[in-house]
């Protein structure tokens, strides 16, 4: 068997990257595919009843090896990737959707789920839900459709798969290209020391000695909009973000978009919904299209006052109509003349490696218990990565956590979370090992590495994530780390952010790099005290992408544009009909780059972010009122939400918790709109 399908004999079976190269990929992916349509062709063809144990067992071990292989294919096409690894990925997506199909699609495999969903009262409340999950993924994906409508559905999702690796491969691309080269420091005048040494190195890995290169991020917003103080070069630079996929040739992923989303309608309608928004919202905790619908369309219309509000106060403070390429940087005016904060000037007080240890880590002891450290002996699949050890409070190992923090050109825009390993007791995975990548750039050798006030935030987001991976417990793999509803998945990560201004985590890691000043109490008043700035602008850019996103999934196949001329004439009408289309507020993606709904598993669900904030911010409310950072108040959090993995429903455990669902107002008076 090769060596990728199998545990490694690494601690915690952290993968052994040195040992294999890209041509172990597609052999040891064959070879897993192979075993696991074995494994579901002894399942078919056991004469014996179907039985939980001769039925949903097996096929739950069924694909252990291959799951193992996928995971370092897919962080090597992600964060990692080469031309032979993105030949290899639009190579292998329809192949690997044929092989799921070739499961989900087998009328035996369906007949023995049935039969065991029949028996399902007499089973142990994991193994009922696990049945009910199957049988309800089944049906969903297909199961229940004649020979000749399996068929048009294997080709399309073939077809949709290869298509969704075509956009996000089309899209790096383009990234790459678009990076704004600039050729006079002066130029750089506001961006911080380690910032425009960052812009150099860029610049040196391209072969521009002498210039400096300012590499583009997922968002429509650039980070550096906010600091650079000439007009011009933000004004270049929001031009290269908004104009990815879009310039035409062979970087223009419009075509390709609008051929998934077809497509995917197609797909939908053969299974009989509506549409695709309506096949993947009856699966999530949202049910319906329309419900996401309700929630959104009744935060739009305050966002989108509460942002024309703050356009005229960020106008007048600029003397001119502000853009969109001047909102981050006159926003940090107001926002400094109003509440006298400067959130660029907080960055000597975010070192990186002070808010992991000192911040992101000690927020964990605390609530959790848990204890990391660092294993420079173990190797990460790349240089840059680190990887450290994580112990429960009594020693009682839990697994690695490994940290991709620096961008490169190798690496998809974004920040996330995955895993290499999931705790799961039926394949003796008492451990875990999962990852998180983010995309500050790398400033020169010697060095600090200063975070800007919202990587710090998303350091903290990311690695509420990564606790979901580490303390989930699970019997079976389907259930397994952060294997919950899409709409749901976003909610301890979102909560985890609420430790980056605890008073007692803020006080131990916000200390100057240079001066080991702390950072002044009065400065996190006046920033707790500007919360809801700007929030009009956050709320309606964030909105206009989920319902962008929505909108393109309501449509039915032949309602999609067949031109790409037209995808931009859409999402203006798109946004106009829910009163979102201020040009000086752009939607955070736009279509041609918008990765989440084009290329990922957020396609109908961009939603999720804000359907799960309002779970965060009752339960925010709910720390606060019950004394914070504290292990008993983290063993609830962690008895009730992220040690379940997916192994019940997820809003029934919050209700067992809270003794109630979550109301929407703590979300309506943090975002300002209450």
């Amino acid at each position: 068997m090769h060596p990728l399908l199998l545990p490694s004999d690494l601690p915690y079976q952290l993968p052994r990257f040195a040992d294999f190269t890209d041509d172990d990929l597609a052999p040891a992916i064959d070879e897993g595919m192979a075993a696991q349509l074995a494994a579901v062709a002894a399942i078919t063809a056991d004469p014996s009843p179907a039985t939980f144990d001769n039925t949903l067992v097996p096929l739950e071990r069924s694909g252990e090896g291959l799951a193992r292989v996928l995971r370092i294919f897919s962080n090597k096409a992600s964060a990692d990737t080469n031309p032979q690894v993105d030949e290899l990925r639009a190579a292998y997506a329809p192949r690997l959707a044929a092989h799921s199909d070739a499961i989900a699609l087998d009328p035996v495999l369906y007949a023995r789920l049935l039969a065991v969903h029949e028996q399902r009262a007499d089973l142990e409340p994991e193994a009922r839900y696990l049945v009910e999950r199957y049988v309800t993924e089944f049906t969903l994906a297909g199961a229940a459709l004649d020979d000749d409508d399996k068929a048009r559905l294997r080709k399309l999702n073939e077809q949709i798969s290869a298509q969704e690796a075509a956009f996000e491969i089309t899209l790096q691309a383009d990234t790459n290209d678009l990076a704004v080269v600039i050729d006079d420091e002066a130029d750089l005048a506001g961006l911080t020391p380690g910032e425009v040494s960052a812009a150099a190195a860029a610049a040196t890995s391209r072969g521009l000695e002498g210039k400096w290169l300012l590499t583009l991020v997922l968002p429509t917003a650039h980070p550096h909009l906010a600091a650079l103080t000439d007009r011009d070069v933000r004004r270049r630079l929001s031009e290269a973000q908004r104009a990815r996929g879009s310039r035409g040739g062979a970087h223009d992923t419009r075509q390709i978009a609008l051929d998934v989303l077809r497509l995917r309608a197609e797909r939908a309608q053969l299974l009989g919904f509506a549409n695709h928004a309506e096949l993947v919202t009856t699966d999530n905790t949202a049910g319906t299209p329309a419900a996401v619908r309700a929630m959104l369309g009744t935060l739009a219309p305050p966002a989108a006052r509460n942002a024309r509000r703050e356009q005229e106060a960020l106008s007048a403070q600029a003397g001119f109509p502000v853009e969109a390429h001047d909102w981050p940087f006159y926003a940090g005016q107001v926002r400094a003349a109003e509440y006298d904060v400067d959130l660029a000037a907080l960055r000597p007080w975010f070192e990186a490696e002070r808010v992991l240890q000192d911040g992101v880590f000690f927020a964990a002891n605390r609530l959790y218990g848990l204890t990391f450290a660092e294993r420079p002996d173990l190797d990460g699949y790349h240089p840059d990565v680190r990887v450290f050890e994580v112990h429960e409070a009594d020693g009682t190992p839990v697994g690695l956590y490994l940290l991709d923090l620096y961008t490169r050109d190798s690496k998809r825009g974004g920040a996330w979370m995955s895993s290499f390993v999931n705790r799961s007791t039926l394949l003796g995975n008492d451990t875990a090992v999962v990852f998180n990548n983010l995309n500050v750039p790398k400033p020169a050798p010697g060095e600090a590495t200063l975070l800007t006030y919202d990587e710090t935030r998303t350091l903290f987001h990311e690695f509420g994530h990564a606790l979901h991976g580490l303390l989930a417990r699970a019997t079976y793999p389907r259930f397994a780390g952060t294997a919950v509803f899409r709409d749901f998945v976003e909610y301890p990560s979102q909560v985890n952010e609420m430790w980056m201004l605890w008073p007692e985590v803020l006080s131990n890691y916000a200390v100057h790099h240079e001066t080991g000043e702390p950072i002044p109490a009065d400065v996190i008043e006046r920033i707790e005290a500007s919360s809801t700035f700007n929030e009009g602008f956050g709320t309606s850019e964030y909105l206009a992408a989920a319902l962008l996103d929505l909108a393109w999934h309501e449509l039915g196949p032949d309602q999609v544009p067949t031109s790409p001329d037209d995808v931009r004439r859409f999402e203006a009408e798109a946004l106009a009909s829910v009163g979102l289309d201020n040009p000086a507020v752009p939607t955070r993606y736009s279509t041609p780059y918008f990765a989440h709904s084009m290329s990922s598993g957020y396609a109908s669900a961009y939603y999720s972010y804000i359907w799960s904030e309002v779970l965060d911010a009752d339960t925010v409310a709910w720390f606060k009122e019950n004394g914070g950072l504290t292990r008993d108040n983290g063993d609830l959090y962690r008895r009730y939400v992220i040690g379940i993995g997916g192994t019940k429903d997820p809003l029934d455990s919050y209700v067992d918790w809270r003794g109630r669902p979550a109301p929407i107002e703590p979300l309506l008076e943090r975002r300002g709109l209450a």
